[in-house]
């Protein structure tokens, strides 16, 4: 049985690399932070499995990541835990450089010092080509625009360091926008589409966003931790961008989003500075060639289809959570 360290299971991609994993005869160990409240809702149906291991840790303590890869001696290392908000990066930035750039240092390090023969996964972002014009591929030139992009490219240019200084054999995914029902709540996709159920279940009747032009290259996550499974798969390491190669406004999604709940966007949206970043990246738009050709990935959902899906599982949600307060009002 392969043994599988995830750092950031308890996230979107975590959560769904954690099941794809499992389905694959895989035993899953998972890397949580020690916190006073459980954070744990998207991987809560997988607790019964029994080849699914949870360990308290964290990326910004190397001796804690060292006796985990000591204890589990895995076969597949993928790194996935960061702080992943561009916009809360200009706010923390040391804590971003310190988890997502320094974080992977440390675990490099204690997959290098261990000695074991195992593969690692470096989930890097386009976040990492920020000003550069699209299409961006794996060679095309890197300008970060954020504190965590910045951070990441330095995770991105480590993994390689360790590859050609230390002959492990380490990838990163270049992954572009990539989205589920699962998106955090502050992700500018997830809050249309919860805007949208919030709206159309008349809980609230107007959405607050940011700069409507940003262009990104919108996926389906489920899709894109498949392609991290392939990367670590294939006979040889290599860097991969993983993407739709479709460009979409946030103007665009959001009116994708709410005509699928028989809305019209114009008449919920309002606009407000505040939510812009302080350096904006204009345009994502990635090119998946290598992905296609070497290692048989490609992106199946556009940013309409992804829209409609999250729509319907916040209508879902927040229906029940609607239903569940009547019935708690009903009450005697």
């Amino acid at each position: 049985m392969k043994r599988a360290f995830i750092t950031g299971i308890t996230g979107q991609d975590g959560s769904y690399l954690a099941e794809l994993l499992l389905s694959k005869g895989y035993q899953v160990h998972g890397l949580v932070r020690r916190a006073s409240t459980l954070n744990r809702s998207r991987i809560d149906h997988l607790h019964q499995n029994p080849d699914l291991h949870l360990h308290y840790g964290d990326l910004t303590d190397g001796v804690s990541l060292v006796n985990l890869i000591h204890a589990i001696e895995p076969h597949e290392v993928y790194n996935l835990g960061a702080q992943s908000h561009v916009k809360v990066s200009f706010e923390m930035p040391e804590y971003t450089a310190s988890t997502d750039a320094v974080g992977t240092l440390r675990l490099l390090e204690a997959i290098r010092a261990s000695g074991l023969d195992c593969r690692f996964y470096q989930a890097s972002t386009s976040e990492m080509f920020g000003a550069t014009p699209p299409p961006q591929a794996e060679d095309t030139a890197f300008y970060p625009r954020s504190p965590y992009g910045a951070a990441k490219l330095y995770s991105h240019w480590v993994t390689v360091n360790y590859r050609e200084a230390y002959d492990l054999f380490a990838v990163s995914g270049i992954l572009f926008n990539h989205e589920s029902p699962r998106r955090g709540e502050s992700f500018v996709t997830r809050k249309i589409t919860l805007g949208v159920a919030s709206i159309k279940l008349g809980i609230t009747d107007t959405l607050t966003l940011g700069n409507l032009d940003a262009v990104r290259d919108w996926g389906y996550a489920p899709e894109y931790v498949e392609g991290m499974w392939r990367m670590l798969q294939h006979d040889e390491p290599g860097d991969y961008v993983l993407a739709t190669g479709i460009g979409t406004t946030v103007r665009e999604f959001c009116e994708a989003a709410f005509a699928h709940a028989g809305l019209d966007w114009q008449d919920h949206v309002r606009l407000d500075a505040k939510y812009e970043r302080p350096t904006e990246v204009d345009a994502l738009i990635g090119d998946a060639t290598k992905a296609r050709e070497v290692i048989g990935w490609e992106a199946t959902t556009d940013a309409k289809g992804l829209a409609q899906i999250m729509v319907d599982a916040d209508l879902e949600q927040l229906g029940r959570l609607v239903e569940n307060k009547r019935g708690e009002r009903q009450i005697p």
